[in-house]
């Protein structure tokens, strides 16, 4: 099997070789393939790639969400499977595992792979850190799965619709695309397999929709407030109920200038007032723009209906609008998580932390990263602890500022979840973790601990009456 070369993308031979090698552990698996996914955006537009480069070489498969990163999810997958495994976005902390498995799997992940790789026959792990690419920053692993399907498939460049997908549910898209994201969406350009253009980064049918609505960027005071919307374009003698792409040159002008005093007001960090304006990136893949169909795919994913942010990938023709159903309510609810923690005492400061109680697990990420993003404050990671049966999820944000001062949530999550009896990992920048009920403030104590090892001299004590103790009810 002999797929497209990576010259001129990564300079390191072991891209290819471990591309290569993944490629032909699968040519040498007959079979329905079971695909396990992380339910993230980034883990659905992953597993999109997947199912379409499986479907268009003609193989039966089988798609599994993982929920959490847990031992205990992967353990129970294994003993399902009975044909070969392809896990992507997830995987790395349970290398093990796999390379105990009686049969074939492939792991394609970006997270930074802790200790040794085991060797086994049938395992192959593709990793870009092997690669000298940082995975949390410069490649998304629905671009890997992108790249591992050009292995099997050379000129599938349509897949990069959902490799985008994925990249932008990741941020990575946040101050620019860096790395080998960047130079494979320049590669896609360069062949006509899309189209960019830049323009004022608001979306919906209205001016006053679209502010009202707009989650990134966040607007304290406008965002969720549809008065309050209508209140500051009538100021700016803007119709509120004109069409956003009805601005001329200058009323555009006028609107971006009042925005932007709005971010640098309520203490947004200059990388998110960037994102004022946005980069269409407009693909042949349905003629969506890849912004959409990342707030699609991602908003199926956590409104727990991962499987059918990949039928819009399949075609499904019911899934476009149930989509975009699943994408305005998920927004409604985030928005209102947001407003809550506008409100003094919803946002708790400790001394190298910040914290507050999510209503559900798979809105903590979004608006911790958001909250961080746009008002909380920046010289303290941020984290959300969402309660679950008898364990609380954990999804702790910072921002890439903080870990260029050298945080590292994954190495924080990690050894504050297994100080309490949990588990955890993910990224630098966001990582998330699973703890016993009732174990929420030691693992606060000791995340705080080791995030203070390493940006402690960023901070200043909190007031006494900001810090709480997060209830275990």
């Amino acid at each position: 099997m002999s797929g497209p070369s990576l010259e001129g993308l990564v300079a390191d031979p072991n891209a290819s070789r471990e591309l290569r090698a993944a490629a032909d552990l699968f040519a040498s698996s007959p079979g329905r393939w079971r695909v396990l996914y992380h339910n993230d955006g980034d883990g659905i537009a992953s597993a999109s790639v997947a199912a379409l480069t499986l479907s268009r070489l003609g193989r039966s498969w089988q798609l599994s969400p993982l929920l959490g990163v847990e031992q205990a999810g992967v353990d129970r997958v294994l003993r399902a499977t009975r044909g070969p495994l392809l896990v992507v976005d997830t995987g790395s902390s349970f290398l093990d595992l796999f390379a105990a498995h009686d049969r074939p799997v492939i792991v394609l992940d970006h997270h930074v792979p802790p200790g040794v790789t085991p060797t086994a026959r049938s395992l192959a792990f593709v990793n870009p850190h092997h690669w000298g690419v940082d995975g949390m920053t410069e490649l998304s692993a629905s671009m890997l799965t992108y790249l591992f399907a050009r292995e099997l498939l050379p000129g599938a460049f349509d897949l990069l619709a959902f490799g985008l997908s994925g990249a932008i549910a990741d941020r990575m898209h946040v101050g620019g695309f860096q790395g080998l994201n960047r130079k494979l969406i320049e590669e896609a350009q360069a062949r006509g397999a899309l189209t960019r253009r830049s323009s004022l980064n608001l979306v919906g049918p209205s001016l006053e929709e679209a502010l009202a609505s707009s989650l990134d960027p966040y607007f304290v005071g406008i965002s969720g407030r549809i008065a309050s919307a209508r209140t500051l374009l009538s100021s700016l003698g803007l119709p509120p109920t004109a069409p956003v792409g009805s601005l001329g040159e200058e009323e555009g002008r006028r609107l971006a200038s009042a925005l932007l005093s709005q971010l640098l007001t309520q203490g947004a960090r200059p990388e998110f007032c960037e994102r004022l304006r946005e980069e269409r990136i407009v693909l042949p893949h349905g003629g969506w723009e890849a912004n959409e169909l990342s707030r699609w795919q991602n908003a199926c994913g956590r409104e727990g209906e991962p499987s059918l942010g990949i039928a819009l990938a399949l075609g499904d023709p019911g899934a476009h609008q149930r989509a975009r159903e699943l994408e305005a309510r998920w927004r409604g609810e985030v928005l209102e998580g947001l407003e809550r923690l506008e409100k003094k005492g919803a946002l708790h400061r400790e001394p190298h932390l910040q914290w507050f109680e999510a209503p559900k697990p798979d809105l903590a990420g979004t608006i911790a990263g958001l909250a961080l993003a746009y008002f909380a404050d920046p010289l303290r990671p941020i984290v959300a602890l969402a309660p679950k049966g008898e364990a609380v999820k954990v999804s702790s944000r910072g921002t890439l500022w903080l870990t260029g001062q050298g945080l590292n949530l994954d190495r924080a999550c990690r050894e504050a979840a297994a100080a309490v009896g949990g588990e955890g990992g993910g990224h630098a920048v966001a990582s998330g973790a699973t703890i016993p009920r009732g174990r929420e403030a030691d693992f606060l104590r000791e995340a705080g601990r080791i995030v203070e090892g390493q940006i402690g001299g960023l901070h200043a004590p909190p007031s006494a009456e900001s810090t709480a103790v997060p209830s275990s009810g």
